[in-house]
Order: C-alpha cells, then structure tokens, then sequence
C-alpha cells in the first residue's frame, strides 16, 4: 500500500470519526434539558432544598412534630416520640458547592451581589441547623474538596461556628442592599427586600440561641441585636414569612393533603392523634386556634358534645405507653388533625421561619432587657395576632374547618390581653408564656425541629419526661443532642476523634452537653 493510499484513508477515517461524534452528540442531547447551569437555575435548587426537602411529605412531614410532640403515631413505636436519638448526617453541607458557581454564573454586577448575598444566608442557614444538632462540626474547611482538595476537613468548636454564621448573615444583608432583584426564585420572586428582611430576623433567632454567651465580646451578642433591631429592614407579616405554598399541580400539593382521596396511605390509615401538649393549653387559654387545628372526638360528639364545645376536644399524652395509646386510638376517644389539612391542596404555606416567631423573639428580648423598642407584651401581642391571622386566612368559611368558633378581628385584638394569656408574673413565668406561644404557633410549621430546639434551651414548652417509656439512657433525662454521622466515622475519624475529646471528653453520647447550652 503506497504512503498516499494510506494517509487518504486516514483522513477519510478521522472524518468519519469526527462526523460521528457530532452525530452522536447531537442525538444524545436532551432538547428539553439545558446544557449550560445559570446563576437562576442554581438558586432555585437551592432555596428548595431548605425548604421543600426539610419539610418533606406523608409520614416523613410529621417526624419533626413528633419530636415536638405536637402528635402521636399509631403504626409503631417512634423514635422521635419517645425520645431515641441516632446518628445524624451532614447532608446539608454538599449543597453549598452549588454557592459559587451560582455567584460566578450572574450575568452582571449587581445581580451578582443579590446572589452572592442569597449565597451567604444559605451557607449560615446550613451551617446552624447541623451544629445544632451535633456541636462543633467542620466549618472553614467543609466543601473544600473540589476546590482545595481537602476531603477530611478540621472540626471548628462550635463558639467559631457561630461567629462565622452571624458574620456571614452580616455579608447576606450587605450584599442584598447593593443588589438587585434576581430570578429562580420560587419564595419572594426574586426581592431583594424581602431576602434582607429574612436575613436580618433570622439573625436574631440566631443571636437568641446565644442567650447564655452575652459575656462573650466577639460575639457581642446583645449589642448586635439591638443593632439589627433599630437599623435593619425585618419581617413585616405573615406575607414575609419563609414558606413554601402548594397548589393543585401533582408534586406540589399540601404534605398532608389526602387529594385525591386516597393519595396520602398515612391519613387514611389514621395513625394520628393530637397531643394533650397541644390540646390542653389551647383549652385551658379558651384559644380557638383548637377548632382550625383538630376536630372533635366522634364519642364525645355521640354523648351529645356540639363540635364548638371545647370538652369535646380529646389530647393523647404521647409520652404514655404505646400499647396504651392503641387502646385509646382504638376507642376514638380522640382529636385527629383539622379536616382542612387533609381535604386541601393548598391548606396553608408551611414556613421555614416566620413573622410570629420574630415577634416571640423580640419578646424574649425585651423580657431580657436587651431592647427597649417594644414592651414584651406589645412584640409577645404581635405575635400572637399574626399566628391566629395567618390560619383565619387560610381556612375557607366552612363550619366544618372552624366548627363555628371563628377567629374574626374583634376576637384576635382581644385575645392577646385576655385574662390568663396576657404576660404577668416573674420573668421566667412570662418567658414560659412566652414560648408556649411559640409553640402553639409553630403547630405543623417550622419544620427543623423548632419546638424541640426551644424545649432544650428553655425548657418550656413542658414536656411530659416517663422513665417508663422514654427510649433515652438514662431514662430520667432527655437526650440532647444527636450522634455525628457515620461517614465521618469511616473518612474523617481523626479530626472527629478531636473534636470528640475536645467536647465531650471523648465520649460522642446523646446526653453530653454541646457549648451553645453551657452558661
């Protein structure tokens, strides 16, 4: 074969190649996928990773109320309801590589900031919620991989954790004042008012979880507050409040919503019953709030009991024995939740944080003589009307989702100063009125574990502790914190080893005390 011959058939060869390969490529494409990840399409993600992907559907929607014990379960005996703590994850964390890319795809300066402002707020909100459960967990080096590859990032204590957190929200709320609005944003549409106003009270929830580390200079925790307090944009209403809505379209409706019927297998299976937790305050406050959230026990209701009478209105004591409990399910002697949870697509947005539990903040500071702004009654009274404002607005005029104990205004104004809920007595006497609003607020929103996070710090609500069936050991005591995770046994064991001593002697138990609960 001559040299010609067989560099012709080389490049007849080479053409066929390269003629296949754009062959390939151009069939291989999805038309319907894009090919290029914008700054848009990446917030998107984001924002509905903290808040779709925590407050989850079905039976994994109720698991953070469980724990709150908002409710009982009746399948089996639930780890979250009586209190058996395992090891968690740190599965918050690979989302945050997604921050740079996004800020690095913004098609210009000032949209560039709004996004590197989104991205901060949502590397302060990963960072807490997984130090909160665990205690020093790695920070400065974490997502370093790609970039750095450090695949076994140091541990930082938990006070650092935090000071980056709140300088971090700092960056957030800097960033979105010089930005502009921004898209791929299924929340605010892309505000940047309304982000700053997120950030900013988020902050102070932040700064409240320090309420033991005031002495603490670099934290400065009271001076901070108060700065945020007097000289930044905060939430308004419920309207800013953090939370996803739902509709009609398939994948989007309400977590428990039983549309069509029989679409959600836990309701129909009736596995659910309030808590006397719940129940009994709301009773006991004569607040109506009661007939938007339960309805009534169909024996009481057969003894003669109207659906408007509070009596007939049963709590479960979800620290009672579980077999106990199935008597008392199968006896149907109970409240199960609203009508209107399970009858609408669209019952109620479900927030991550909101507007009243600002107010229950602002409350607990000027309790604490952090800032005068406000009386603890006013920010308390705040609160309160925007909890029971938000679920009058979304529940339609139906007798059977109010059972005619509506909520109108004359009601809401006057409930607040009403005999037996108005602040009175010993500062820790108001702050336990305080934090039962709270709660009774945070019925089936908040889902990171709010109540429980708000047990462990104050104490309150009161949760019922029986040696008997609590599954924590010792069975006195209430665990917590949860185990770090698995992974970092099997990859990142020594720097966990370190950060195991460093805190807890060694000893990575539920009941050992992380730094945020220590005075």
């Amino acid at each position: 074969m001559t040299t010609t011959i067989k560099k012709s058939m080389v490049y007849l060869a080479a053409a066929f190649s390269l003629a296949g390969c754009s062959k390939f490529d151009e069939i291989n494409t999805n038309p319907n996928q894009a090919t290029q990840v914008s700054s848009a399409m990446l917030a998107t993600n984001m924002i509905l990773n903290i808040t779709r992907v925590d407050i989850n559907t079905t039976k994994a929607f109720m698991q953070p109320y469980l724990l709150g014990k908002y409710l009982t379960w009746g399948e089996g005996q639930e780890n979250n309801q009586f209190n058996k703590f395992g090891r968690t994850n740190f599965n918050r964390l690979p989302l945050l590589r997604n921050v740079t890319p996004m800020v690095t795809a913004a098609p210009d300066e000032a949209v560039r900031k709004s996004y590197e402002g989104l991205g901060y707020f949502i590397r302060a909100w990963q960072f807490f919620y997984t130090t909160m459960q665990v205690g020093d967990i790695p920070y400065l080096q974490a997502i370093k991989g790609e970039s750095e590859s450090i695949i076994q990032p140091a541990y930082d204590s938990q006070r650092e954790v935090f000071i980056g957190i709140l300088n971090e929200l700092d960056q957030a709320d800097q960033l979105l004042a010089q930005g502009t609005n921004f898209s791929g944003d299924p929340i605010y549409a892309g505000k940047t008012d309304n982000w700053r106003r997120l950030v900013n009270s988020f902050q102070l929830h932040v700064l409240m979880q320090l309420h033991r580390k005031t002495a603490d200079a670099e934290l400065n925790v009271i001076n901070r507050f108060k700065d945020i307090v007097q000289n930044r944009p905060l939430m308004r209403s419920f309207s800013d409040n953090f939370a996803l809505a739902y509709n009609a379209t398939a994948g989007q409706n309400y977590p428990w919503s039983d549309v069509p019927a029989g679409s959600n297998p836990n309701v129909r299976s009736n596995y659910t019953m309030l808590s006397a937790t719940l129940l009994n305050p709301l009773k006991a406050l004569g607040d109506r709030r009661l007939f938007y959230y339960a309805k009534p026990s169909p024996v009481q209701l057969t003894a003669g009991k109207t659906a408007s009478d509070w009596d007939a209105y049963i709590g479960a004591e979800p620290s009672n024995t579980f077999s106990s409990l199935q008597i008392m399910r199968n006896s149907k002697d109970y409240s199960d939740f609203n009508n209107r949870y399970t009858n609408l697509v669209n019952a109620e947005p479900v927030s991550m944080f909101s507007f009243a539990e600002l107010q229950f903040i602002l409350a607990e500071a000027s309790l604490r003589g952090w800032i005068n702004t406000g009386t603890a009654q006013e920010y308390y009274a705040a609160g309160i009307k925007d909890a029971m404002k938000f679920t009058a607005n979304f529940t339609p005029d139906i007798a059977d989702y109010h059972h005619n104990m509506k909520m109108d205004d004359a009601y809401i104004t006057a409930y607040p100063t009403s005999a037996g809920v108005a602040l009175e007595g010993t500062m820790e006497e108001q702050l336990k009125q305080i934090i039962l609003q709270k709660y009774i607020a945070g019925f089936l929103q908040g889902s990171n574990n709010l109540a429980w996070y708000e047990h462990r710090r104050t104490g309150y609500p009161d949760f019922v502790l029986n040696p008997g069936t609590n599954l924590n050991i010792p069975s006195d005591k209430f665990p917590v914190r949860w185990l770090y995770p698995s992974n970092e046994l099997s990859y990142n064991n020594k720097n966990l080893d370190a950060a195991i001593q460093s805190q807890y002697g060694g000893n990575d138990n539920v009941n050992e005390v992380m730094w945020i609960l220590k005075d």
